[in-house]
């Protein structure tokens, strides 16, 4: 597998003020943990954001050329309510459902 296009991120992990962040908090109870998958080098997982917490998410996260969020600092992807243990790290966005974000 590639290596993380880092050109796809912000350049420095960009905080989410604390208004932007008490926006998101309703969503957290409802974002989706696939089980653990893996193939011979990486151990996977997806992880599904409601539709609706999109429209939260600050324009800066976003990849207006793809028309999905950026892939994510670790720090951005926890700021969301995104929990997991440490080590996962974000990516790919599957665009033709921009919600579910890939981690490996």
């Amino acid at each position: 597998m590639a290596a993380i296009d880092v050109t796809r991120r912000n350049k420095r992990p960009r905080a989410l003020l604390d208004k932007e962040q008490d926006k998101l908090r309703e969503f957290a109870d409802h974002i989706h943990y696939s089980a653990r998958y893996s193939d011979s080098e990486y151990e996977y997982r997806h992880v599904q954001l409601p539709k609706n917490m999109l429209k939260s998410i600050p324009p800066d996260y976003f990849d207006t050329s793809k028309g999905t969020l950026k892939l994510l600092w670790e720090e951005e992807w926890r700021s969301l309510g995104i929990t997991q243990s440490l080590g996962w790290e974000h990516y790919e966005v599957h665009e033709p459902e921009p919600h579910i974000l890939l981690f490996k």
